[in-house]
């Protein structure tokens, strides 16, 4: 009873007989008496979702010989089309799954522009940085590109933007070709580095100076002080070839094999140009000129030259009295 006459109901009671009950088993001094709760019992009855009981054993969930025998199939599936080609012949004709599907998006690539080219074709530029119509923007690696790039020896260095949605930019700094480099009975088209850029496979390399001998392309720029120095024999010089790493033989197109000095011997060749403008010794039967001494020229006669120079001397008096005869 409260102090107005009035009867306390617990909060949990379930009929005033059960709250009547309760008030009556209060304490004396009491004020409420603490609810009796229900007892809840949580695994009664429980089980768990999708098992059955059969026989008092539990069995697997409902559903799942089902979902196994499709994974099966499937796993069945992508193994037939492994085996079969059917993936590796879906990446060639449409590319990665993620670059089709970027291609779908509106990634894929409409448009490549290409500068800085001097020899090389866009087509070549295209087939080295692995781009084809099945690539796209969103996932080509412009640093990829241009490691494939910079691996042509043409090329000397390149740069790759991507332009979004579906553009590439490319700049190429293309090695120029320098001189032709014989070795080995091959010819090869170098770069002023000495750097080989390919097999000469082009007539229009041909006109490019000609070195030969082991490391000559990396001295290719020595030889072009060379020819430089010749001046009107230019022309007329045909091949360089490097003896020993050290000094240069040159190869005139009558066969005249020129020996220079290791030292100084741009000086050697400004000689020899002054001793052709003065007696005409590229018209004569000479098969060398050593010129590696600085204080004399020792020039070897062909075979009629010899022979002649033989024969003039058989007829060349000896003594005084002779003459007279």
């Amino acid at each position: 009873m409260d102090g107005g006459g009035r009867l306390l109901r617990p909060v949990g009671t379930r009929s005033p007989r059960g709250a009547v009950s309760a008030a009556a088993a209060m304490p004396a001094g009491a004020l409420f008496a603490a609810p009796e709760w229900p007892r809840l019992r949580l695994f009664r009855g429980w089980r768990r979702r999708g098992y059955v009981r059969v026989g008092g054993r539990r069995r697997l969930p409902r559903g799942l010989g089902s979902a196994l025998t499709l994974a099966l199939f499937a796993g069945i599936g992508l193994y037939g089309a492994f085996a079969g080609g059917h993936v590796d012949r879906f990446r060639a004709e449409n590319g990665t799954l993620s670059d089709a599907v970027a291609r779908a998006f509106g990634f894929g690539i409409r448009q490549v522009v290409i500068s800085g080219l001097a020899e090389l074709r866009p087509a070549e530029i295209l087939a080295a940085g692995g781009i084809s119509p099945n690539s796209s923007v969103l996932f080509i690696d412009p640093a990829a590109v241009r490691q494939n790039l910079e691996a042509v020896p043409m090329i000397r260095e390149a740069s790759v933007r991507k332009l979004y949605p579906n553009e590439l930019a490319i700049t190429i700094t293309e090695r120029e070709p320098f001189a032709l480099w014989q070795r080995n009975g091959e010819v090869f088209v170098v770069a002023a580095d000495g750097t080989v850029i390919d097999f000469l496979n082009d007539a229009r390399y041909t006109r490019l100076p000609l070195v030969v001998g082991d490391r000559a392309n990396v001295h290719s720029a020595d030889y072009l002080e060379l020819l430089d120095a010749a001046g009107t024999l230019r022309e007329r010089i045909r091949a360089g070839s490097l003896i020993a790493g050290r000094r240069w033989n040159l190869i005139f197109d009558n066969g005249l094999e020129v020996r220079l000095p290791e030292a100084n011997p741009t000086a050697a060749v400004a000689r020899l140009a002054e001793l052709e403008e003065s007696d005409r010794i590229l018209e004569r039967d000479i098969l060398v000129i050593d010129m590696r001494q600085s204080d004399r020229v020792v020039m070897r006669l062909g075979v009629e030259a010899a022979a002649a120079r033989a024969e003039a001397a058989k007829k060349k008096p000896t003594s005084a009295r002779e003459a007279d005869i």
